[in-house]
């Protein structure tokens, strides 16, 4: 089992050529000049696999396309380079009284890996994954340039998406935006004593928010299986303010203040320490629904108000593993949360969410179900005996794993987990007949 690096922002591991266009036209050139071990487009490094390394080929740095366009306020949307992070993006945007339609748990991935992953966040059982949002994007491919909207070029807007860069370079993106009155978000908070009652009250109620999202003890047992605390909200309208924040509604202003020593020391993370937390944590949830005001790095980033967090993880870094399976494989999400229970597998942060609708994309994660994503120190006894089991309980179930956080699931799944690979084969057979799009994601799982 290989582990993730613990080094965020390394561009690429040493063995690679990485390179840095900082305009569209020098990304051709890239692709063009690439090796036997061919090139594969990278940007802020937040995968947790290798999904974005190229041992002894070439990387391709998207971050220096980063030019970004107005605002078209009559369409909503805007046109950014590949290469802008959501951080930029909510920078400019949010003062104006727009936000991303869709956002992960940290604003430092970029435009292209946002779509390249076909990201997912609190939000997907209300208005699915990143590439919904998307009006149109422009791919510069080994053998051609197209620019595909979901009427236009569906087979590669939809073989794009999800598709981690197996397609080409994605340059630039048009993308619809969401308006808000405010910064902040409005969040009725509540603490669920089981597993079961969490699940029940997800189905019957997540339909009235934008965001729904639940925290779960991975340690606690018995008729504590899977306590959690569910927190649910959408953004908060002007009204919804006190009087004191009236003034600057739209003000955006990221704490990054905190950052996590290089001294930690190593063990940290353990299922001692884990289960302090996770009393502390939930016992500060309230009993009842509460509904309070959070701002919106608060709600959507917390951990990236703290730099290099990942440090806590000591020197052999975390492996962080999420599933998806269908809406009526409750049992397999109980089996899995008792599993994690008994081998008492000390996750600081396991999150429970419902996906709804997925996308045509062969190699898009979010299919309608339930979505757990766990971030586990590397150094737990028996991980990779422990995941391989929850991989079997996955593909009986229907389900898969997100390959944007994978780094060790044996590629004899991947076709039962993503059906439609010969989708992918075939666009890539068109984009790229002679195999220049690399990566050592898809030589492991055979994608290839």
């Amino acid at each position: 089992m290989s582990t993730v690096l613990t080094g965020w922002g390394r561009t690429a591991p040493s063995a690679a050529d990485v390179v840095t266009p900082r305009h569209p036209s020098g990304v051709g050139t890239v692709v063009a000049e690439a090796g036997r071990r061919g090139v594969i487009a990278r940007g802020l490094g937040r995968s947790y696999g290798d999904a974005a390394q190229n041992a002894g080929g070439t990387v391709l740095d998207v971050t220096g396309l980063a030019d970004m366009r107005a605002v078209d306020r009559d369409a909503t949307t805007i046109t950014v380079d590949g290469g802008v992070s959501l951080d930029a993006l909510m920078r400019l945007l949010v003062p104006q009284g727009y936000f991303v339609p869709v956002s992960p748990g940290t604003r430092f991935v970029t435009v292209g890996g946002a779509l390249a992953a076909d990201i997912h966040g609190k939000n997907h059982h209300f208005e699915g994954s990143f590439a919904n949002h998307v009006r149109s994007f422009t791919l510069r491919a080994p053998k051609e340039t197209v620019v595909a909207t979901p009427d236009d070029e569906p087979e590669v807007f939809w073989g794009t998406a999800g598709a981690l860069g197996l397609t080409g370079i994605i340059t630039e993106v048009t993308m619809r935006l969401l308006p808000i009155e405010t910064s902040f978000v409005l969040v009725d908070t509540e603490r669920v004593n089981h597993l079961d009652a969490l699940m029940e009250r997800m189905e019957e109620g997540d339909d009235r928010y934008r965001y729904s999202v639940a925290w779960i003890d991975c340690l606690a047992s018995g008729r504590s299986l899977g306590r959690s605390v569910l927190t649910r909200g959408d953004h908060a309208p002007l009204d919804a303010l006190p009087a004191k924040l009236r003034s600057q509604p739209l003000r955006f202003a990221p704490p990054t203040g905190l950052s996590a020593p290089p001294w930690v020391p190593e063990g940290i993370m353990n299922r001692f320490t884990v289960r302090a937390f996770n009393e502390l944590w939930f016992r500060r949830a309230p009993r009842q629904r509460r509904e309070r005001l959070e701002s919106i790095t608060g709600f959507f980033h917390p951990l990236d108000g703290v730099q290099h967090w990942n440090r806590l993880y000591g020197k052999r870094g975390f492996v962080q593993y999420q599933f998806v399976v269908p809406p009526e494989a409750t049992a397999t999400v109980r089996q899995s949360v008792q599993l994690l229970s008994q081998a008492q597998c000390a996750s600081f942060l396991a999150v429970l969410k419902r996906f709804g609708p997925g996308n045509p994309g062969p190699l898009s994660f979010p299919i309608p179900g339930w979505t757990l994503a766990l971030d586990i120190p590397a150094a737990v006894r028996g991980l990779g005996s422990l995941l391989d089991e929850l991989d079997r309980l996955v593909v009986s179930a229907g389900g898969r794993v997100y390959l944007a956080k994978d780094s060790r699931v044996a590629p004899e799944l991947i076709p039962r987990m993503y059906p439609n690979l010969d989708r992918l084969g075939a666009l890539r057979a068109r984009l790229d007949p002679t195999g220049v799009i690399q990566s050592d994601l898809a030589r492991r799982l055979q994608l290839l």
